[in-house]
């Protein structure tokens, strides 16, 4: 049972109007603002607060999540401001459904180890932003040697974000996969690369090899940066927990992608 909530909110004055709009109607209806014993995080602002929200709270699965837009394209924000009344009057009657999405666990092997979790994408690229070349194995099977500025691997709530901006498709969010899209990737008689994107199943495990050129890269995990020498392997797949994200009972994901893309 949803009872205590915490606010994650933007620094922006819209932002922190609307997150006590947001906190005068969920007291009011009884629910608990508690900064330390939660089970539904309220993410304010546009989607880099809801990016945010499961990254403070580490991911955890006995959190509900849930935004309200605060920012512009808010896709990850499912609550208008005028609708706060209505949400919270939902929330307190259990009229809501909860929506299981994936999370993307990385683990990064050379000089350092290292792992990540993200929900939107990580984005891989040599460290001086040269040409990268490295090869791409799909459950230990070569799948191709990319050369190219770059390449990212997205979520399917992450291929409506950076993702889209190379070309990659629009994935419906539920279905919990990863989408590897190449950067720049060049195409002659020496290289040959895929253009195209390619939608890999939650049960596989992408690993990305950096050739003898590229071992120094830099990481994009969700839009932070990160610096690594001597990269042996990069390996990256859905994990097997999933976030509960709260939905009202008229969520429907093409109504999102018409809202948002074509209105």
């Amino acid at each position: 049972m949803i009872k205590q909530y915490k606010l994650f909110t933007n620094s922006d004055a819209k932002a922190q109007c609307v997150s006590q709009v947001v906190r005068n109607a969920m007291n009011q209806e009884g629910f608990i603002e508690d900064e330390q014993n939660f089970n539904l995080g309220i993410a304010v602002g546009g989607d880099g607060s809801f990016l945010r929200m499961v990254k403070a709270c580490k991911f955890d699965t006995n959190i509900h999540y849930v935004g309200v837009n605060a920012g512009t394209l808010g896709f990850l924000q499912e609550i208008k401001p005028s609708q706060v009344a209505n949400f919270v009057k939902r929330l307190k009657s259990g009229r809501f459904r909860v929506e299981e999405l994936g999370v993307q666990h990385t683990i990064v092997s050379g000089d350092r180890t290292a792992e990540f979790k993200s929900f939107n994408e990580i984005v891989v690229r040599e460290k001086d932003l040269n040409t990268l070349y490295l090869e791409i194995l799909i459950d230990g099977i070569l799948l191709e040697k990319l050369a190219g500025d770059g390449v990212l691997v997205a979520t399917s709530s992450g291929s409506t974000a950076y993702n889209l901006s190379f070309g990659g498709c629009v994935v419906y969010n539920s279905l919990n996969t990863l989408q590897l899209t190449p950067i720049a990737p060049l195409n002659n008689k020496v290289y040959r690369s895929m253009r195209n994107s390619v939608v890999i199943p939650q049960n596989r495990t992408i690993e990305l090899l950096p050739l003898d050129r590229s071992k120094d890269i830099i990481m994009s995990v969700d839009g932070e940066n990160v610096v690594f020498d001597n990269v042996k392997s990069i390996t990256t797949k859905i994990a097997d927990e999933k976030i509960k994200v709260l939905r009202m009972s008229k969520y429907d994901y093409t109504k999102v992608i018409n809202n948002k893309f074509l209105k």
